[in-house]
This record gives C-alpha cells, sequence and structure tokens, in this order.
C-alpha cells in the first residue's frame, strides 16, 4: 500500500500502482471525468501513470493552469498526428501548450506551403482521431532507442533535440499511428479534446534562430465543450477591434517608419500627450512616496554591463557595442537601468543606516534587440522607457517598502480601472539552494517580508517555489484586462546581487559597513507596453484626465466656426483639451467620425448657442445632454476631472 496525502492534509491509502485518474473515482465519478491532469510531489503528471510511492496528491481540472497545460499539450499532438496523416513525410519541432492554446512548429517539406484554406481539412481530421478516444500512452525509451525510431522516420529535428539529452530522462507519447519525443503529461486519450478550432499559420526559424531554417508554424486552441470555443472566439473577435496597432493609428498616437527601423516606435502629439499624462501622473504618486527623479545617458561603457552581469546575461539579446575612435572603448545601448542607478547611489554617498531608503526613480529608455519575426506593435519592441526605480534600502526595512510599493501599484491600477488582477510571488527553490546568492538570513527576511506584505495587504498571492531570480525574490502582478486577457504589468524585485557587484554600502548604526538590499521597481513596466494594454482594454476610451483630447466642438455651418472657435479657446484657457471641427461636412458626418475619435464630448454649436453664449452637450457613446452655459460646461468638466483624480491623490494621501 502507499499513502496518498490531499492538499487539505487528509490521508488514504491506496495499492501499489493505483493511477491518479482511479483516485479521483474513488472520491467522486463527477471529478474523474473533469480530471485533467495530477500533481505528485510538486511535479505534473499523467492521470494514468501508476504511483509507486507515498505521494502528495493535487488533481488538476480545466480551471488550473495546469490541466490547461496537459489538454492543450496533449491537442498539439492531436494536431501532429492529423498532420501526418494528411502530409506524409512531415517533420516535426517542437508543439508546446501557450497561454492560449498551443502551436507546433512543421517542415512539409521544399515547395509545400499551409494555407488558411487548408486548416478546416486538418481540424476535421483532428476530430476523427478525437472521435476515436485513442489512449495516449507513456513510454520510458533508451537513448539509443529513441535515435534509431527518428533515424528511421528522418527527422533531423528530433534528433537534435535527443543529442541534448541525458539517457535514462527520455519518454514518449504514442496515439494511434503518431509517436513524439516528449515529457508530457497528456491526458488519458484523445477523446478528451471536443471543439477545435486552428487559428492561424506564421513562420518561426528552427530554435529561435535566424540563422536557421525557416518552419512553419501553425497556432491551434482547443476546449471541453463547444460553447467555450464559441466564447472565445468571439472574444477573438472584440480583440480584433480593440487591437492596439488599428486604435493607435485610428486616434494617431503613434506609428513605426522603415527609414527609423523595426521596433522603434515614434510618439505622434496626442501619443505624447498620453505617455506624458502618465508619466507626470506617477511621478506625483513617488513624490508623495519620497522618490527622487534622476536621469542617466542612453549608453554607457560596456564594462559597466560586465560588472553588474548583464552583458553576460543579455549580450546576445543586446544591440552590439559601439565603439569609438579611441582603441579598445566600447560603449553599449543602455538595456537595463539598473546599473546606471547603482552608480548614481554611489556617488552620492557616503551612506549611513538613517538615510535609507533612498529611492531613485527615472523614465528610462533602454535597448534590447529582438528578432524582427517577434516584434509585436507597442507589446514587443526594440527600444522602451521602462518607469524604473530602484530602492536603497537595509535588511528591517524590506516589509516597510514593499507595502509602499504596492500601495502605488494599486493607486495606478484603481485610476486606470485594473480592477481583476493576480499576485505571484517567486520564491527560491526548496531544496537546491546553490543557484542563489545571498545569506540564508537575508533570503529568509525578504521572502517573509514579501508574504507578510502580501497578507497585510490582504492580497491574495500565488507562491511559486524555483520561480525566484537568482538574486532575490519577486512579487508580480498579473493583470485581467476587459477581454479577460492576463498581462502582467506591476513587478517589484529585491536583489543582492548588485549592490555586491558594485560593492554599495552604508554605515550602520554598530558604525560598521554593510551592504544595502536593492529592490526594483516598475509599475508599468514599460510605457510602451503599458499604453498598448491600456488601449486595448479601453478600446480607446481613456479615462477623461488622461484622453488626449477631452473636447471638440463642432459648428452645424460655416457661419458659426468663429463661435466654435471662441468656445474652444475658453475652456483651453481652462485646462480643457478642446478642439473644433470645422470642415465642410454636415453635423451628423462630424458626430460619425469623432464618436469614432473617442473624443469624451461634442459641443454642438449654432444660432441658439452663439445667441445665448452655450453649447449643446453631447457625450460619447450616450447622446445628447442638452444645452448648457460654456461656464457651467467648464465647471462640470473640472469636477469630472477633479473627481477622478482626487481618489487616487486621497489614497496615496
Amino acid at each position: 500500500m502507499i499513502k496518498v496525502t490531499f492538499p487539505d492534509g487528509s490521508q488514504r491509502e491506496y495499492p501499489v500502482g493505483t493511477t491518479s485518474w482511479d483516485i479521483a473515482g474513488s472520491i467522486s465519478p463527477r471529478l474523474q471525468q473533469d480530471v485533467l491532469a495530477a500533481g505528485i510531489n510538486g511535479q505534473i503528471w499523467d492521470l494514468m501513470r501508476p504511483l509507486k510511492e507515498d505521494t502528495e496528491l493535487k488533481l488538476y481540472k480545466w480551471e488550473d493552469p495546469e490541466g490547461k497545460y496537459a489538454y492543450w499539450h496533449s491537442s498539439a499532438h492531436l494536431m501532429a498526428e492529423a498532420l501526418q496523416a494528411l502530409y506524409p513525410g512531415v517533420k516535426f519541432g517542437i508543439g508546446p501548450a501557450i497561454e492560449n492554446g498551443f502551436y507546433y512548429d512543421i517542415d512539409l517539406g521544399e515547395g509545400v506551403q499551409l494555407r488558411d484554406a487548408d486548416l478546416a481539412a486538418i481540424e476535421a481530421k483532428m476530430a476523427e482521431f478525437a472521435a476515436r478516444k485513442e489512449p495516449i500512452i507513456r513510454r520510458d525509451i533508451t537513448k539509443a532507442e529513441v535515435t534509431k525510431f527518428f533515424e528511421e522516420k528522418g527527422d533531423e529535428y528530433k534528433l537534435e533535440l535527443i543529442a541534448d539529452l541525458p539517457d535514462g530522462s527520455i519518454t514518449t507519447y504514442s496515439q494511434g499511428d503518431f509517436t513524439d519525443l516528449c515529457r508530457g503529461p497528456h491526458v488519458p486519450n484523445t477523446g478528451y479534446i471536443k471543439a477545435i478550432k486552428l487559428l492561424s499559420v506564421a513562420g518561426a526559424y528552427w530554435r529561435g534562430d535566424e540563422k536557421r531554417k525557416q518552419l512553419t508554424r501553425l497556432y491551434g486552441i482547443t476546449f471541453p465543450k463547444k460553447k467555450m470555443l464559441d466564447e472565445y472566439l468571439t472574444m477573438l473577435e472584440e480583440a480584433k477591434k480593440r487591437d492596439h496597432r488599428k486604435i493607435g493609428k485610428e486616434l494617431g498616437l503613434f506609428a513605426f517608419s522603415q527609414n527609423v527601423g523595426s521596433g522603434l516606435p515614434l510618439w505622434l502629439p496626442r501619443g505624447t500627450q498620453l505617455r506624458l499624462r502618465l508619466e507626470d501622473f506617477l511621478k506625483q504618486i513617488q513624490k508623495q512616496f519620497g522618490y527622487q527623479q534622476v536621469i542617466s545617458p542612453h549608453i554607457g561603457s560596456k564594462q559597466l554591463y560586465v560588472t553588474s552581469g548583464h552583458w553576460a546575461k543579455y549580450g546576445a539579446d543586446s544591440f552590439r557595442p559601439i565603439t569609438t575612435p579611441q582603441e579598445g572603448e566600447e560603449f553599449m545601448l543602455k538595456p537595463m537601468n539598473c546599473p546606471h542607478h547603482c552608480e548614481i547611489f554611489k556617488a552620492l554617498g557616503p551612506h549611513s543606516y538613517r538615510d535609507l531608503p533612498q529611492r531613485l526613480a527615472e523614465f528610462g529608455t533602454v535597448y534590447r534587440y529582438e528578432q524582427s519575426g517577434e516584434l509585436h506593435g507597442l507589446t514587443r519592441v526594440r527600444g522602451f522607457t521602462q518607469d524604473d526605480a530602484h530602492l536603497f534600502c537595509r535588511p528591517d526595512q524590506i516589509k516597510e517598502e514593499f507595502c509602499k510599493v504596492m500601495d502605488i501599484i494599486f493607486i495606478i491600477f484603481k485610476a486606470l480601472n485594473f480592477e481583476n488582477f493576480e499576485a505571484q510571488i517567486s520564491l527560491r527553490d526548496q531544496v537546491n539552494r546553490e543557484k542563489y546568492i545571498g545569506s540564508e538570513e537575508n533570503w529568509e527576511r525578504a521572502e517573509q517580508a514579501i508574504i507578510e506584505a502580501c497578507a497585510e495587504k490582504g492580497l491574495p498571492a500565488k507562491i511559486e517555489y524555483g520561480e525566484a531570480a537568482f538574486y532575490g525574490p519577486k512579487l508580480d502582478f498579473m493583470v485581467k484586462d476587459a477581454l479577460g486577457r492576463r498581462w502582467q504589468l506591476g513587478t517589484i524585485q529585491v536583489d543582492y546581487n548588485l549592490p555586491e557587484r558594485f560593492d554599495l554600502e552604508y554605515t550602520g548604526a554598530d558604525n560598521k559597513k554593510h551592504r544595502p538590499v536593492m529592490i526594483h521597481r516598475a509599475p508599468f513596466g514599460s510605457m510602451e507596453r503599458f499604453v498598448a494594454v491600456l488601449i486595448e482594454h479601453t478600446a480607446g476610451h481613456f479615462p477623461l484626465w488622461l484622453t488626449p483630447d477631452q473636447v471638440v466642438v463642432l459648428p452645424i455651418s460655416e457661419k458659426f466656426n468663429d463661435y466654435a472657435h471662441e468656445v474652444a479657446a475658453t475652456l483651453n484657457a481652462q485646462d480643457i483639451r478642446t478642439q473644433v471641427d470645422d470642415r465642410n461636412e454636415k453635423i451628423g458626418r462630424k458626430i460619425r467620425d469623432n464618436e469614432l475619435k473617442r473624443i469624451p464630448y461634442m459641443l454642438i454649436v449654432g444660432e441658439k448657442e452663439a445667441q445665448e453664449g452655450e453649447v449643446s452637450v453631447r457625450v460619447q457613446g450616450e447622446g445628447d445632454k442638452g444645452s448648457v452655459k460654456i461656464a457651467t460646461f467648464a465647471e462640470q468638466i473640472a469636477e469630472e476631472v477633479h473627481r477622478q483624480l482626487n481618489a487616487w491623490q486621497a489614497e496615496a494621501k
């Protein structure tokens, strides 16, 4: 017999060889029907894999990320099985589950291309194999055996992957006539896969190397119920309407130019207004929390990043060093702000324990090389500005500083209506401690500080062991937007590494030298990515305090253009951002066009309004609200902006 411990601490005994699927059935038939994978002593396993020793067991359903992972991983294999049947001789790269669905990189051979029109046939073949309920069978296999299998199959991509694997750790999974090199886990059989949709075809270099062959990448998604697929496809259609690239072009926020370079956004006047307001918004909050603004150059000596360790870690993803006429002198486009901030902290010294914490903040632009195929609007670029801050504090101050940074993140999320978010605490591996730097005492203190800070703030946070950076634990915030998509925005990280590398110190109360602890903090993450997420979350309907154009005045004919400009001048003088649409168009056309521009308020002016010093107010998406005096309208706008801003200002205080 083996002893099985469940998440609630209860225990049961089962015969050796019992499967997680059997155990689910012993609890309830419904659970057995719903469960997709198992957590065995912290690892994800197939449900049908026999248990041979005492086990801590978790059962994962569709609602769990681990359940979706097994389901979509199995779906990738189902798609590969269908491709093998339809395209004899196809070769396979990798086929992982991703956040929403799965993909497989494939080589169809010379001259064969996969088009969108081909996807329906592949879907049909997947449905055929799913209906057969083919068992998905795991097998431990020697390196020699698996090498021989894929040599006979002629699949050089799998052979390359096998070459990197140690003997004794290799497994394959088979279903029907398809066998794949794979670690798993998978659902018990193909019948679990119900609703199928292949989404798109793209290109991908083998192993992400631009010098290697470009393979075909086929994306798909599956669900246990057709209704779930229908809801997802509806969400995708809405996502297309909200695409920040589309809306950014419509609103004139940003642009890209091949003459400037791929992945290097140009901020247009309206987009610049939006971005600067976000920056000013955070600067005001930071001022109340005791931050000092700093500025660092866009380049730095290569040696600076060698010292920090970024050259070793990010050198391959950075732009090539810049040489100067002086032999041996090399500079780099800045990939990170933190090494510069370490030097600023050092320049401000010597430091006493009484001086800490010191909070240095900068909207610093950094540059990293991304492959052209990975670039995507503002979410994946080569030059981006981080709302970076680095806090230098004593170990006993970590918890308090964490709480204050969390307060800042909460204020930002509330002001911008990101109400649905989750937090993840990333801690050290519970067993392997060799890869982490810093003393056991400091790590214990930092990890406990993060856990206690979340508890004090009433923030439920998922703990992930082994996910900490080598230099310290961290707290990440995942926001769900209006469509339910998850985005990582805020992050707070503890760092023992850079203070050591840069020999940073302060004099303690004991009159001895001590290392400060460094906290990295970026509530927005990057301005580019945050604006992209904000555009898609709001569909371009920004809060009144933030939107580039708050009001547009629409004269009903040319006779009232002068009055329209007088109204605009009056409002602009009161810091209400106003423009005039005096095109020679009918008023109905002007209203429709400005609705598309998502301007919150439209003021219609004609003879009556001009005579009485009034404006006829239309609210975006709500229609006519009647006529008011210009001064009254200005007061209403000021009050609305004040109400929106006062909420976060009061909270910040």
